[in-house]
């Protein structure tokens, strides 16, 4: 293509006029504006499944929670504190006898 043809405003080492310039201005102002509403919204949607979540898992646990504050409290009754953990590992065998009734085959 022609040197002369070309338009001298796309030439390379022109400096964009004042209304190119105010067009990129407005145009990056509205994209940050759009931008910063998605990561609010984006925050708002993890939060709120973020407390449903934990809501569920509180809702699901409340019957163990229970039985475990019955069993330290069954514990603090019966010796005041709650035993002392061994290491000391004890292995063993056992059978188990059940009646000709209730046995397979």
């Amino acid at each position: 293509m022609d040197s002369t043809r070309q338009n001298p405003q796309f030439r390379p080492g022109t400096q964009p006029g004042p209304l190119a310039k105010l067009a990129a201005f407005v145009l990056s102002a509205a994209f940050m504006v759009l931008a910063f509403m998605f990561s609010l919204v984006a925050l708002a949607v993890v939060a709120v499944l973020g407390v449903a979540l934990g809501g569920w898992l509180w809702w699901k646990t409340r019957a163990m929670r229970k039985q475990m504050q019955q069993m330290r409290e069954a514990a603090q009754q019966m010796g005041g504190e709650q035993p002392v953990r061994s290491d000391q590992v004890i292995e063993g065998e056992f059978i188990r006898e059940v009646p000709p009734d209730q046995r397979l085959g």
